[in-house]
């Protein structure tokens, strides 16, 4: 029996930190996988997120790690993806509302491209921040391998 740790690799894309300010993701290389998921988490908001502040994390692909495009909803599974490859927004909303407690989302990648990135844009003064954090799972390994 293979356990699950042997077949899935998990990269950081945006490094756990309270943001304050918009940020480009690390390009992550899915070479030799067959499958993506991208997941953000978010601690509690430092500020209160409105449709005034707020935070939009968008998907984004390459062929080379230098030139990115926004990803389209061809691109991904279990999600809808807006302009400017925005799958999520959080505003405060019932959808996108970290409140106190935090919280997590996620999309899944299909699109053809070698590297897929975060990317993290904000809206408004956000004074004190929120922890938020994307890490890119990479399946589906080609050759399985012992990660331990």
């Amino acid at each position: 029996m293979r356990d699950l740790s042997n077949n899935l690799v998990i990269d950081n894309s945006l490094i756990n930190a309270v943001k304050t300010a918009a940020a480009n993701g690390t390009g992550v290389d899915l070479q030799g996988y067959e499958s993506a998921l991208a997941v953000v988490s978010v601690g509690a908001e430092g500020d209160t997120l409105s449709s005034s502040i707020y935070f939009e994390v968008s998907l984004e692909h390459s062929d080379d790690n230098s030139t990115y495009t926004d990803c389209v909803q061809a691109d991904i599974v279990d999600g809808t993806i807006a302009a400017g490859g925005i799958w999520l927004k959080l505003d405060g909303t019932t959808d996108g509302n970290p409140d106190t407690a935090g919280g997590q989302w996620q999309v899944g990648y299909v699109g053809g491209k070698r590297y897929v990135r975060l990317v993290l844009a904000k809206t408004g003064t956000h004074s004190n921040g929120t922890p938020i954090s994307g890490v890119v799972v990479k399946g589906n390994a080609r050759h399985s391998s012992d990660n331990s």
